[in-house]
């Protein structure tokens, strides 16, 4: 039984050899003037999986990299894929207290870091027993290695990369991600969305992010090109967006109005996209529709995680030409969803429930938090912390993060329903709700707002409000600030904590 088994098992790594034999001269991925066909991606992949064993790493042992987006970057995770260790792709955008705690959660075995950010690497506590500087050092560690496949057993369900995860407060938690989650992962893309390998990704968010880690793995899996970019590079993104088939295009809340400056000055007339953008709840439908139109491509109405993948509930697009949009989401395919009440019963249809999923692309669970992954995988299902409400047609809205609920005199209020609200008003470019303590109802909902041009008064910010939420959902205050001091992470999600300290600060001294 034990050959049996082991007969239908493949790994991230033994799938790129695969690709190598097959289209030895295809490009696997470019990044400014370099080049690797698949041949020669493997070659260096297994010279650098065979100097790591040659240094004593293990499977299982962590391999850290702190870097902006490189060639390096795919060669390390797919060099780890080989000898069955663990990429800790470091948040560059962290204090060093933060890198500090990843770093001593993870305890890699070695270090990998671009000489932009070696100073980040040397403060105390960040040790390791090596660190590899990118660039020429390197280049002669790879040298060292032997060009053969590793001779290391690797399994389906050994974690290949730990992606870390914020959320409203505390330090950073380690996603662990499987071979397994990420063949399962660029299925979807393909089942899903009909993504091929003739179509080519671009990889310019973060390479510490699941918005570009899953193809940036995936894609070389089944044939198909990367493109590195180092960031947000309109100039770039503009040619490779006129000159490549491109699948997803990746575009986050804070880009997208960049882009589309970019698009109608440079007058860009697009190669060919299959799709573009993600999480169209944070933009203006304004900002949909003309992104959409510039590039001719729908919008992914994507609602994933690093913990998931793309699933569970991206499985519809927003078409460009379309005279509204509908933001209810469509289950993925080769995910299980239900949605739970607070004693993990089933909600009915159209009661608010937290998401709870099963399927292949999910993660293995966080690095070395055992009560954390007892509460998030009860009863067999991981919980997301993501309210909704499933419709009569199988559709599913989005309600709201569980965290983010505001109790405001017995009531439970939901801030994305009243940033919906604002959001459809075209003054309005950025609406955020918080949460603000209150001596008479408990908490009160205040909106944060940013305007497109002409100023606003907080009346007028209400009379969008009054006709179409309940009394008890109505903003209590309103703070205008603009686009550029809304705090973001990397992938453009903006930081409601810190919005809420500021907002607390604000009335404490009032």
């Amino acid at each position: 039984m034990w050959e049996i088994k082991h007969s239908g098992q493949a790994t991230v790594g033994s799938l790129l050899a695969q690709q190598a034999r097959i289209r030895p001269e295809e490009i696997a991925v470019e990044f400014n003037d370099l080049c690797r066909s698949f041949a020669v991606l493997n070659e260096r992949v297994n010279r650098l999986a065979n100097a790591l064993v040659e240094c004593g790493v293990e499977r299982g042992d962590r391999l850290a990299v702190l870097s902006e987006n490189r060639l390096e970057y795919v060669e390390i995770y797919f060099a780890a894929s080989k000898i069955g260790a663990i990429v800790c792709a470091l948040n560059w955008r962290l204090r060093n207290i933060e890198l500090g705690h990843c770093i001593k959660l993870t305890e890699p075995k070695i270090i990998f870091v671009s000489p932009k950010y070696e100073e980040n690497a040397n403060f105390p506590g960040a040790g390791s027993d090596l660190k590899i500087v990118l660039g020429e050092t390197f280049e002669r560690f790879v040298s060292q290695g032997l060009p053969k496949e590793p001779e290391v057993q690797v399994d389906p369900e050994d974690p290949l990369v730990i992606l870390y995860t914020s959320g409203t407060t505390g330090l950073p938690k380690g996603a662990v991600i499987s071979h397994r989650a990420f063949i399962a992962r660029v299925n979807v893309f393909c089942v899903d969305y009909g993504m091929t390998r003739d179509d080519t990704f671009v990889a310019w968010a973060p390479m510490f992010h699941m918005a570009s880690t899953d193809l940036s793995i995936g894609m070389p899996l089944i044939g198909g090109r990367v493109i590195i970019v180092d960031g947000f590079d309109t100039l770039r993104l503009g040619e490779v967006i006129a000159t490549e088939r491109l699948g997803w295009l990746v575009l986050m809340p804070g880009v997208v109005d960049r882009l589309i400056t970019h698009i109608e000055n440079e007058s860009i007339i697009p190669r060919g996209i299959l799709m573009i953008g993600a999480m169209a709840d944070l933009l203006p439908p304004s900002q949909v529709q003309k992104i959409s139109q510039l590039l001719s491509s729908p919008f992914l109405n994507s609602f994933g995680s690093t913990e998931t993948g793309i699933p569970p509930c991206s499985g519809s697009m927003l078409k460009f030409d379309a005279d509204s949009l509908s933001l209810s989401k469509t289950q993925n395919s080769l995910c299980v969803v239900k949605l739970v009440d607070e004693n993990d019963e089933e909600a009915e249809v159209g009661i608010p429930g937290e998401m709870a999923v099963r399927g292949p692309t999910l993660f293995s669970g966080y690095w070395n938090a055992e009560e954390t992954n007892l509460r998030d995988f009860r009863n067999g299902w991981f919980h997301m912390g993501d309210m909704f409400r499933r419709n009569e047609n199988g559709t599913f809205d989005f309600v709201d993060r569980a965290k983010y609920l505001i109790k405001s005199g017995g009531e439970n209020i939901y801030p994305a329903e009243i940033e919906r609200v604002l959001l459809s008003d075209e003054r309005i470019i950025e609406a955020v709700v918080v949460k603000r303590a209150d001596p008479l109802w408990g908490e009160v909902p205040v909106a944060v707002i940013a305007c497109a041009a002409l100023p606003m008064t907080e009346e007028q910010v209400f009379k969008i409000c009054r006709p179409n939420l309940a009394g008890f959902k109505q903003p209590k205050q309103v703070v205008f600030c603009s686009l550029g001091d809304f705090p973001r992470s990397t992938t453009g999600k903006i930081l409601r904590h810190e919005i809420e300290e500021l907002v607390e600060q604000k009335y404490s001294k009032s």
